[in-house]
């Protein structure tokens, strides 16, 4: 659905760019929503905090898992 008619921004555009990390501001400023009539904002906003990661996502070593993986596993009495 279309969500800012003055820019033709529509929910998915919204919510692509949320699970992408960018904060509302950087939405406003990269399509323009809520920056003319205002008239989206409140739906605009509820979209994004819907879809906006509430944590960071942790990233973790490559190395280290591989190393856990390969390490030999004990075998007792064969």
């Amino acid at each position: 659905m279309i969500v800012c008619v003055c820019h033709r921004v529509s929910d998915h555009t919204i919510a692509k760019a949320a699970r992408s990390g960018h904060s509302f501001d950087d939405i406003q400023l990269e399509l323009g929503v809520a920056t003319q009539c205002g008239q989206c904002e409140s739906c605009a906003r509820e979209v994004w905090s819907e879809c906006h990661p509430s944590q960071p996502v942790a990233h973790l070593k490559l190395d280290a898992i591989r190393f856990s993986l390969a390490a030999p596993v004990a075998t007792a009495g064969i």
